[in-house]
């Protein structure tokens, strides 16, 4: 019986490079049991607890499932992947993730409606009623049959910069007059929207199919052959560090606020965490460790309709405090529809031009990298096994999917997971798939109804600002705390990620506040090029996997041993195969067929699937 750290085994974010490599996933999942053991590995077994009697001597131990009988790298995670809470605790954390995820939604279609040249209020509610439900359908399908991690998927602002480029090609709005504007103006109005806004469907459906390609072929699988915890990483970390910005633009309208939000979330996740509220029968209920989130977002708002009604917020839109404010948007709840019918194809047929189609794909791969990173975040905050190969392609494969039903929806924008509701995971100890599905039907509902919408739109901008602080900043952590596989005494392995977090905070900040700073003298590669090299995950990540694939350095150096160790000690290559992959990420309903299907095991995105074996490898790591 081998002794470890328990933070060893906590910390074990991207599995075991094994796994990457021949998409075999060997020993993740049922394979490693340290958390629940308080560190102690012991072949697979767990030492029995509530009375469950040891097993007859010289017996062979039976691993429990994964994420069902056995919570795997966190100790102190509530609810695992697999496991669904009962239904009020369910909708109540389906509301907190809708809440942190809401202003970046809704932010999309408001920063989009100048460009398109949206012309009535109507129109705009139509467009935030589509995004939201777009994303619940995407986010729901994600949960249920792509990655099948508590993953999130919403707009994202990485389309922004090929959708301007896009509506700069088609010239500025026309003049309209929306209080003397007659009916036939009006519909002139509508179709020169509604056609900017097909040009921006045509790019998003075309460059998504690229998306869908990789991960059903995959192709992007067989980058995850040259990631190691270099570069994972930067890539992760940087998320955290460069969205400090987004939070820091919502805190700054009324910084009293956004602390208090900030003070409050972190008084209930960390300082009155294992505090619990009596129930009858002698139970009890974990509600600060579930809900800090929510409880704190109810308190500021409520400090906020307080100090309103007393004004001590000023009434001047150009005034600091004045979005702290909580009637601004009181019209806007009046104004709204109460229902909202999204459809395909309510803004017309999607028209393609190859310059959007180029400048999409820039983002989409900036996407896919994002929600690479993203995916082994959330596994790990979630308390299971990293993962495999064929959860990665089909992840990639339904976010593709996702984008193209964004494109003929007419979201203008496309999908990508959200790294804030992946941060939140780690403060709730919560990573049921259940709640990101609830949080998914609570989307949807609050685009088909308009009322709900305007209501949550409600909450003030520094509110969210202080949640905002606080989930990013843990997803930067987790990102970071996958170097203790690493030997950072050494001097290799110090310049690789410091040159990789240097080019990935500096190469972006130069590229997004110079002009013309990416000049090939070809339009559609700059706006390709420049897509990318302003993604700080993509610059970061890319510099690690270069450097740590070309620099020359042991397997323990570059922490490859101490990574296979985390996932690969428990069970051998001759154990039943079933043992050596999670359950977490097996697909739903048909799992019987696929095992009986042989020849299901060459679909790269099919839970059978067994990929790219390099045997010799496999056998002896050291020999890299």
């Amino acid at each position: 019986m081998a002794l470890r750290s328990k933070k060893s085994t906590v910390n074990s974010v991207s599995g075991q490079v094994i796994g990457l490599v021949s998409g075999s996933a060997t020993a993740v999942g049922e394979s490693t049991f340290s958390g629940a053991t308080g560190g102690i590995e012991n072949n697979g077994f767990q030492p029995p607890t509530h009375g469950d009697e040891l097993p007859e001597p010289g017996s062979k131990p039976t691993p429990p499932r994964a994420g069902k009988d056995q919570k795997i790298y966190e100790s102190d995670i509530q609810y695992t992947v697999d496991e669904v809470p009962p239904w009020y605790t369910t909708l109540l954390l389906g509301v907190q993730h809708f809440l942190l995820m809401f202003s970046g939604v809704i932010a999309i279609p408001l920063i989009l409606a100048g460009p398109l040249c949206v012309h009535t209020p109507e129109a705009l509610t139509q467009l935030i009623g589509t995004i939201f439900f777009v994303s619940g359908m995407v986010t729901l399908l994600q949960s249920t049959f792509g990655v099948r991690l508590p993953i999130v998927q919403g707009g994202t602002f990485g389309f922004l910069l090929p959708t301007f480029a896009i509506l700069d090609v088609r010239g500025p709005c026309i003049p309209f007059d929306s209080a003397n504007a007659t009916a036939t103006e009006e519909m002139e109005a509508a179709e020169f929207w509604q056609g900017r806004m097909r040009d921006i469907q045509g790019a998003i459906i075309l460059a998504s199919m690229v998306q869908v390609l990789l991960g059903c072929t995959g192709a992007i699988g067989l980058l995850l052959r040259f990631i190691g915890p270099l570069t994972i990483a930067p890539t992760i970390g940087l998320i955290g560090i460069t969205l400090f910005g987004v939070a820091e633009i919502h805190m700054s309208t009324q910084w009293g606020i956004g602390f208090l939000t900030f003070g409050l979330i972190t008084v209930f996740s960390q300082l009155l965490d294992r505090v619990q509220i009596p129930l009858p029968g002698g139970k009890s209920f974990p509600i600060f460790t579930l809900f800090p989130i929510i409880i704190s977002i109810i308190i500021a708002w409520m400090v906020c309709g307080i100090m309103t009604a007393l004004d001590v917020f000023p009434d001047d839109p150009d005034a600091y405090g004045y979005q702290a404010r909580t009637d601004i948007k009181l019209d806007a709840l009046r104004r709204s529809p109460w229902v909202i019918i999204p459809y395909p194809g309510q803004w017309g047929l999607p028209t393609v031009t190859l310059a959007g189609f180029l400048g999409m794909t820039a983002a989409v791969i900036a996407s896919m990298i994002e929600s690479v990173g993203d995916y082994y975040a959330c596994a790990r905050l979630s308390g299971t096994a990293p993962p495999p190969a064929h959860a990665i392609n089909r992840g990639i494969f339904i976010e593709g999917i996702g984008c193209i039903m964004a494109g003929f929806w007419g979201t203008a924008n496309g999908t990508t997971s959200y790294s804030e509701n992946i941060g939140a995971i780690g403060l709730t100890k919560v990573g049921s798939r259940a709640v990101i599905q609830a949080c998914a039907v609570l989307l949807m509902l609050v685009g088909l109804f308009g009322k709900l919408n305007a209501l949550f739109s409600m909450i003030p901008e520094p509110v969210i600002g202080g949640v905002l602080a606080v989930t990013f900043g843990m997803v930067g952590a987790v990102g970071f705390s996958n170097l203790q596989f690493v030997n950072m005494n050494s001097s290799r392995n110090l310049f690789i990620l410091g040159v990789s977090l240097f080019l990935g905070i500096a190469v972006p900040h130069y590229v997004i506040n110079t002009e013309d700073a990416i000049n090939t003298r070809n339009d559609q590669l700059n706006q390709i090029l420049t897509v990318l090299l302003e993604t700080n995950m993509f610059v970061g990540g890319a510099t690690g996997m270069i450097l740590d694939n070309i620099i020359r350095g042991t397997p323990e150096e570059r922490g490859l041993i101490k990574w296979i160790e985390a996932t690969q000690d428990q069970v051998s290559a001759d154990d039943d195969e079933d043992i050596r992959y999670s359950p977490v990420y097996n697909l739903p309903f048909i799992m019987g067929y696929l095992r009986r299907w042989e020849w299901t095991k060459y679909v790269p995105i099919s839970p059978t699937f067994r990929g790219f074996r390099l045997k010799e490898w496999r056998r002896n790591p050291t020999n890299v």
